[in-house]
């Protein structure tokens, strides 16, 4: 049986540091049926070069894009875009700093043709810093893996969890299924840009959460997230506007989309909740954070309290 097209979307600004990098990764997948689309969104340095060399050098399956007069769009145009382009059966993203280990389509291409009613896939990523010195860490997925889970519970998951979020390079999708829900949402391009999508597939469709890891998600100082923080745009453990707009977006969704679901219910009102009510969330957050410090010291007590083997305290 033929195997499926699998269509990778992968969106560039000023990555030549790290866009070859990502194309071996994809030029390495044990799965060979793929195309590559290389969407420049405006670069300015040798990344848009690279791309070319990379198209005229494997012109079968490696295409690249860009928006008209070579502009900046932003992220969600530009996945739009690889989209709108792609010919695929499924569709996965890359991003140009990011990278696939070898068996990521092979894998999940096969999970998806065993799970039919399943509109996504995916699993654990490694946030990996590269030698950095910093120590590279799974994330976590909240759930138990390897099976199907139906709408909203992942999203009700995501809402009250945000650390198992999964990132955007760990799923693979069904592409017809992703255009049928308008794709990424223009008008947030930056910052919980992939959430939006991550919140119309888990409500849309059954989506399978599988164990393996698949892909390394790196973590630099040049990235967006890291730029975002550094310059105050963006606090991943404080109220901020970014995700103050994807909550817009969300309870805006819902209500043009009803679901009858008490815990997703829930669980919004519970994320709106800090953004509501700011300084709340900051003294019951220094409260909580008062209270950590004062169970490390107990539990920091009771181990050195604790009989030894001798029968003297440790």
């Amino acid at each position: 049986m033929d195997r499926p097209l699998v269509s990778i979307v992968t969106i560039f600004l000023d990555a030549e540091r790290y866009l070859a990098e990502a194309i071996a990764s994809v030029l390495g997948q044990t799965y060979d049926n793929w195309e590559l689309l290389l969407v420049d969104d405006g670069s300015r340095d040798g990344s848009s070069r690279l791309a070319r060399e990379w198209a005229a050098r494997e012109p079968a399956r490696v295409r690249c894009l860009e928006h008209p007069g070579h502009a900046n769009r932003g992220k969600s145009s530009s996945r739009n875009l690889g989209i709108e382009q792609a010919r695929g059966a499924y569709v996965t993203f890359l991003d140009a700093d990011d990278v696939f280990l070898p068996d990521k389509l092979e894998r999940q291409v096969a999970i998806l043709e065993r799970h039919r009613e399943a509109a996504m896939v995916y699993g654990r990523t490694l946030y990996w810093f590269a030698g950095d010195g910093a120590r590279d860490f799974m994330s976590k997925l909240g759930v138990r893996p390897d099976r199907v889970f139906h709408p909203p519970a992942l999203l009700t998951l995501f809402l009250r969890d945000g650390g198992s979020v999964p990132c955007i390079c760990s799923i693979v999708a069904r592409r017809e299924v992703v255009r049928a829900l308008g794709g990424f949402e223009e008008r947030i391009q930056h910052l919980y840009e992939d959430q939006v999508l991550l919140a119309k597939l888990c409500l849309a469709a059954p989506v399978y959460v599988e164990s393996g890891c698949r892909e390394r998600y790196r973590q630099h100082a040049q990235s967006s997230s890291t730029v975002a923080i550094q310059t105050g745009a963006y606090d991943p453990l404080a109220p901020n506007p970014a995700r103050a707009a994807f909550l817009s977006w969300l309870t805006e969704h819902l209500a043009a989309h009803p679901v009858a679901d008490a815990a997703l219910a829930r669980a919004l009102r519970r994320a709106w909740w800090p953004l509501h009510h700011p300084t709340l969330h900051s003294c019951w957050s220094a409260v909580q954070a008062r209270g950590r410090v004062v169970r490390r010291y107990w539990r920091a007590i009771r181990t050195r309290l604790r009989p030894s083997p001798t029968g003297t305290a440790a």
